[in-house]
């Protein structure tokens, strides 16, 4: 069983910049891709940025050039560098993971972490 857990989430003002993290135990870490989605109110979850488990990257065009994931398989985690953020940027973010190679589906994940908050002001 896979179990991931974000942290890094809070407020921040129009401009800043956030660092969240997916911790995952259970299974062989460096196997597994790793995706972020966010989920704003009223609003489907929606697809953020990706990391295969080669290192291999996708990014959601509203992301793009402002965030950037990475992995660290001595650490099992993932993180998503979030900069120049934006008040719609505000969601809760999730981390999921899959095997081997980067998905932007959320179909295509079956494991899931709780969510974090991410909250921008203007």
């Amino acid at each position: 069983q896979v179990q991931l857990v974000e942290s890094g989430g809070g407020l921040v003002q129009a401009g800043g910049s956030l660092r969240l993290s997916c911790a995952l135990s259970g299974r062989t870490f460096s196997a597994y891709a790793v995706g972020w989605f966010r989920q704003a109110p009223g609003r489907a979850r929606e697809f953020v940025s990706t990391i295969s488990w080669g290192s291999m990257t996708n990014y959601a065009d509203s992301v793009k050039g402002r965030f950037t994931i990475t992995r660290d398989n001595a650490k099992n985690t993932v993180y998503l560098q979030m900069n120049s953020l934006k008040p719609e940027d505000t969601a809760v973010y999730y981390c999921a993971a899959r095997l081997f190679d980067l998905a932007t589906g959320e179909v295509e994940y079956p494991y899931w972490g709780q969510g974090t908050q991410v909250t921008v002001s203007s």
